[in-house]
């Protein structure tokens, strides 16, 4: 069940952030980011967020039917992460954040796609339902 709250409360988390970054970036920061020509990567971390988000919401959901599911936690973790590393690195960098940080955001990706496989792995594991 601790997971199931975990999960759920960091949806909540991240669904709220993921709201006002998107309103920042169509409304207060529209004209900087507009400037700076990082709309596109603004749109690409509030698309991931949001995915991710969700994600994270069904995950919450899964553990409630099937506590305890192997892998999923790992899953989740991933998408965590990810979500703090590679959408965190894109609004930093559209905003004008350090050069250093563009190779970072890579391993939010692959954060993500760990996570995805660690899905995959819960759902197909040997005696899984």
């Amino acid at each position: 069940m601790q997971h199931s709250k975990t999960f759920l409360f960091l949806a909540g988390v991240f669904g709220l952030t993921g709201i006002v970054l998107g309103a920042l970036g169509a409304h207060a920061l529209e004209e900087t980011l507009q400037a700076r020509e990082t709309v596109e990567a603004w749109d690409t971390a509030v698309r991931y967020h949001f995915f991710h988000t969700a994600s994270l919401l069904a995950l919450g959901i899964w553990f409630r039917v099937e506590p305890g599911v192997r892998f999923a936690g790992s899953a989740g973790w991933c998408w965590t992460a990810g979500t703090l590393i590679f959408c965190g690195t894109l609004y930093i960098l559209a905003l004008g954040g350090p050069g250093f940080l563009g190779p970072v955001t890579p391993v939010g990706g692959v954060l993500f796609m760990a996570g995805w496989a660690l899905v995959a792995a819960a759902a197909w594991r040997p005696g899984g339902n």
